[in-house]
Parts: structure tokens; sequence; C-alpha cells
């Protein structure tokens, strides 16, 4: 099992962005410059789609709106940011099949997107797409090893939600 933190939230703790939790729409999606996909689950798979692929006619368990898309078709986005250096939160697919989260501290969205379109993950396999999840001090992982212990890495400040990958 591994989770990192979700997706961002305003002053008040209220999601910015779609939300589906147990196929109920907890916030509708949003047309906004900064969050550009959504990472969903649905009978499909998990998927990282464009927020103008988004189609609510699918049946979809879970979702999180997020942003910007780093990798797409295991090639960085071009125009992100390559000054802004932080602790980095994201998720990524491989396959319908695979999904994985991860986390980077220092770097740019740039750099990141640069690193997971070059890395081979499982095998040979490239990433296909990645989307930023709400970062810097929100930036949160924790992941359970297969002998039982918990590795973790602590968000800063408080955060409204998160995500997991858990075996089926």
């Amino acid at each position: 099992m591994c989770s990192v933190n979700g997706g961002y939230f305003d002053a008040d703790f209220k999601p910015i962005g779609l939300r589906i939790v147990n196929g109920q729409t907890i916030a509708p999606l949003r047309r906004a410059r900064l969050i550009t996909g959504v990472l969903l689950a649905s009978s499909r798979g998990i998927q990282i789609v464009r927020a103008r692929e988004f189609s609510p006619r699918q049946k979809i368990a879970a979702a999180i709106q997020c942003g910007p898309f780093l990798v797409d078709a295991s090639r960085p986005v071009r125009g992100l940011n390559d000054s802004a250096l932080a602790r980095r939160t994201f998720a990524a697919t491989v396959s319908n099949d695979r999904a994985l989260l991860g986390v980077c501290s220092g770097v740019s969205l740039a750099d990141l997107a640069n690193i997971l379109a070059t890395t081979a993950i499982i095998g040979e396999s490239k990433i296909q797409r990645v989307i930023n999840l709400d970062g810097g001090s929100s930036s949160a992982f924790w992941y359970v090893r297969e002998n039982g212990s918990v590795f973790s890495i602590p968000e800063q400040k408080p955060v409204r939600d998160f995500v997991a990958i858990v075996s089926k």
C-alpha cells in the first residue's frame, strides 16, 4: 500500500476541482489553468486524463482533479516552470493496470517531468502520463514495505485528502 497527499484545497479546506469518492461526486470538475488533469479509477483501470478528456458518463469509482500535467505520451510537457524548487508529489500511469505514486524533493516541475519521462520504471516500461498533485508543504508520502514496516515522509501542514494505491 502506498499513499500521498491529494489535490488542492482552499483556505476553508474545501476541495478545488473534481473529487469523486465511492462513485459519488463531492466537488465538480473545474476549468482552470493549473488543474489540467484528472486521476481516476474506473472499470477501465487507473487513468490520468486531461480535464477536457474527462467524461462524467463513464462509471467512475474515484477521481481527483489536479495538475499540471508533467508527462504525456512518455514525453515531458513543454512550458513547465523550471525555477521554483520544492517537494513534489505525483501520480503516474505506466499502463491501465499499473499506476504509481511518488515524491521528489528540491526539483522544479520541469525537472521532475524530465526525470520521469526518461527513467524506465518497471523493466523497460516507460511512464505514459504523470500529473502533479498538491506539493510543497502539503507533500506527504506513506508506504508499507513487503515486510510490513512503514516508510513515511510527513506533510508540513494539514492536507484535505489523499490518494492511495492498494492491492486488489
